[in-house]
């Protein structure tokens, strides 16, 4: 299969569309927590700007689908456009069932410039889905909450790995189609998109990092919620969870490669160097975009 040709798009958005999965947030087994958990449910700074996120992106993903033209790659948009509304109604419906307390945000604007806004967007996802997913095991591994919320949340994270994957399919198939078929163009775009993703997580949760204000999760996610783990565990553990997520996903569709390939030398970096070693009984919590 070509990449960038109309089979590769057929196979991008169909696997996308047939991998769906139909639920309804308020449905779920939501788990009936203890007074210790609750607490510490409450007290995680991350789900005001979380809920700010994902409702921005539901609005900013519906509205791209809706300027595409070719009608099976506007289809499988808009279908992320209600994935990612429906993980905003899920974290509205934790705060309210767990009664999490946070200020109400502001309804979200449909940005200027939505293609420019969708691809930042997923080159961002890309970022942030990468830590997640090794954040989202450190936690599990540490029995951070009970595992009946890690069942719940588990979808969301492979719901994650489903737009990154269908993303940087769909990105590249529109470089080819528009002329843009070289490695190195190819390259210099992704480089200018993932660095500005990187300057928008930190123009998102920069306002919190290190002030207590409850805001910050990506930014400050490592410093707030890892008590005491080394990077080279927490490294190994994301390539060890994307290999596995990326994993389900059939091998003719293209990866999300840049994050793992720099984590991968970090990782050889950091071995060559002696490692602090993590406390006995050292906990972690997870976030999530």
């Amino acid at each position: 299969m070509k990449i960038g040709s109309e089979a590769h798009k057929e196979l991008f958005c169909q696997s996308f569309m047939d991998s769906y999965q139909d639920y309804e947030p308020e449905k779920l087994p939501w788990p009936q927590l203890d007074d210790a958990t609750l607490e510490r449910l409450r007290s995680i700074p991350f789900w005001e700007e979380a809920l700010t996120i994902e409702r921005e992106a539901g609005v900013m993903v519906s509205a791209f689908a809706e300027t595409v033209s070719d009608p099976m790659i506007r289809e499988a948009i808009a279908l992320q456009g209600r994935e990612e509304a429906r993980h905003a109604r899920l974290i509205e419906f934790l705060i309210r069932h767990y009664d999490v307390k946070i200020t109400e945000p502001p309804a979200p604007v449909v940005p200027p410039n939505i293609e420019t806004a969708f691809i930042d967007f997923g080159f961002g996802e890309c970022l942030d889905t990468f830590f997640a997913f090794g954040l989202f095991e450190l936690a599990r591994q540490a029995n951070y909450f009970p595992d009946a919320l890690f069942q719940i949340f588990d979808p969301i994270i492979h719901e994650e790995a489903r737009h990154i994957v269908f993303f940087v399919n769909w990105v590249t198939y529109l470089q080819i189609n528009q002329g843009r078929e070289s490695s190195v163009l190819q390259g210099t775009h992704a480089l200018v998109h993932y660095s500005r993703a990187i300057m928008n997580l930190v123009k998102a949760f920069g306002s919190g990092a290190g002030d207590g204000s409850g805001t910050g999760f990506t930014a400050t996610g490592a410093q707030t919620f890892i008590d005491d783990l080394t990077p080279t565990q927490f490294l190994e553990t994301a390539l060890q969870e994307n290999a596995r997520r990326m994993g389900m996903f059939d091998d003719r569709l293209l990866q999300p490669r840049l994050l793992p390939r720099m984590a991968t030398i970090a990782l050889r970096t950091l071995k060559l160097f002696p490692q602090r070693q993590p406390s006995p009984g050292a906990e972690v919590s997870v976030s999530k975009s």
